[in-house]
């Protein structure tokens, strides 16, 4: 028996025809354990060619595959083990090294971004954790296609709120490195509480240390496709709604299953997951937002609109999972405000609000994402937001993250623009009064009761 037939094969032609459907990426995570070396320029001596040798298929393979079976692949991508567990045998101060040649190399193969510029301080720092993130501002602001991420929190050993009030003044500083580019250091800058280590999306991709050698991963996208299923079902009640939901989740991932285990095959490559996170773009027609708005809200931050993210996430996660046994990453829904047309438009009204976003990421997937804030925000502040956003996922047992924009020069309602898919930010108000006090205090804060799984 076929495995599509010919009604799922036409529905899936119009759902990418009209309805934005595409595969946001393939994802090839690589591990550079193996290139570890005292001499920093071995190390990225051996990084590079080890990149280059591994992804040197990737983007003809990727567009291969996109001619063939009429499915567009957005981008192409690595990710590899975080830098600071492959940097730390190097004699040497500075990573920037390291994020040039990542960059490098991800320009050799013709990728879009290479993620893994990263840190894992939950805990504590060791000394490569702390020359890493201290690289952060330089290695952002002088490379193209790298991204970074520091995970400051998990729900097993709580949040480590020295490395908060770090991430604030790193966070600060790479606005002001790149300011002549209304601070785009920022966007490729992900601040997390319980990373996983197979997600395929940037900016916080990294190669996981319990991956395999090399892996493929693919991110799904389909938010028009919701949106456009939900038109039919107006005014019905919300188990209709869901059971909607979810079917158009499990033919969304169906199509990112084949994709990835097509270039799993052609690239001999094992195929590690499915990301079938739902992430909007700038596009008219390509919007979480507007989907929420389908189910009956007037504008997006509208009261309701928490209920109406969790039935969306949920139903989402029950499609995919019934379409492919191997769902990872993150799964569920992206609100990026600059990269999603009814989040940008409803902040611009004002209805979508810090506080807002803040309570939707209880439900959703991943967090505060592509907000811009004033460039005059105190790194105080912006560790301030990084600590509630950590804490509602070490208590929620979920991934959360942020990517704040501090915008130099900018301040509120003044739009910040960031082209393609990154799109553009409305600058959004964040709250005066100071947590300096707090923020000064560091330690951990105690991992939940609920870390207590052994």
């Amino acid at each position: 028996m076929p495995m599509f037939n010919q009604s799922e094969i036409l529905d899936t032609i119009r759902m990418i025809d009209q309805q934005h459907l595409d595969i946001r990426t393939i994802t090839m995570g690589v591990s550079l354990l193996d290139c570890a070396d005292p001499n920093p320029a071995r190390a990225c001596q051996k990084i590079y060619d080890k990149l280059c040798a591994k992804a040197e298929k990737l983007v003809p393979t990727g567009e291969a595959i996109e001619r063939e079976f009429g499915i567009p692949i957005v981008n192409k991508r690595l990710s590899v083990t975080p830098i600071a567990l492959v940097a730390a045998a190097s004699e040497t101060d500075s990573y920037v090294p390291f994020a040039a040649a990542l960059d490098r190399a991800a320009k050799a193969v013709g990728v879009n971004f290479i993620g893994g510029f990263s840190a894992l301080v939950q805990k504590g720092f060791t000394a490569a954790d702390r020359k890493l993130i201290a690289s952060i501002p330089e290695a952002l602001a002088t490379t193209d296609m790298v991204c970074s991420s520091v995970n400051v929190g998990s729900t097993k050993a709580g949040i480590d709120m020295d490395a908060v009030a770090l991430m604030g003044r790193i966070i600060k500083e790479t606005a002001a490195k790149t300011a002549d580019r209304a601070g785009f250091g920022c966007a490729k800058l992900v601040v997390f509480c319980n990373a996983v280590e197979d997600n395929p999306f940037m900016a916080g991709a990294f190669h996981g240390v319990g991956e395999a050698e090399c892996v493929i991963n693919v991110g799904v996208s389909g938010p028009g496709v919701v949106h456009h299923a939900l038109q039919s079902v107006k005014g019905q009640p919300f188990d209709v709604v869901a059971e909607t939901v979810k079917k158009t989740a499990f033919r969304i991932t169906r199509m990112g299953q084949l994709v990835a285990q097509e270039a799993s095959r052609r690239l001999d490559v094992p195929f590690g997951i499915v990301d079938l996170s739902l992430a909007p773009t700038p596009a008219v027609g390509d919007s979480v937002a507007r989907i929420l708005e389908e189910m009956g809200l007037e504008t997006c931050g509208t009261h309701g609109t928490t209920a109406a993210l969790a039935l969306l996430n949920d139903a989402v996660k029950k499609g995919g999972v019934m379409a492919s046994s191997s769902v990872g990453g993150l799964s569920g829904a992206f609100i990026p405000v600059s990269e999603d047309e009814g989040m940008i438009a409803a902040a611009q009204s004002g209805v979508l609000t810090l506080e807002k976003l803040e309570a939707m990421t209880c439900v959703c997937s991943v967090g505060l994402d592509m907000i811009a804030v004033p460039g005059d925000t105190s790194a105080e502040t912006l560790s301030a937001i990084l600590a509630d956003e950590a804490a509602i996922g070490m208590v929620n047992s979920k991934t959360t993250a942020v990517r704040l924009i501090p915008a130099p020069g900018k301040k509120v309602g003044d739009m910040v623009e960031f082209g393609g898919l990154l799109g553009s930010a409305p600058v959004m108000p964040v709250h005066t009064q100071s947590a300096a006090a707090f923020i000064a205090r560091g330690g951990r804060i105690p991992a939940p009761m609920q870390s207590l799984k052994n």
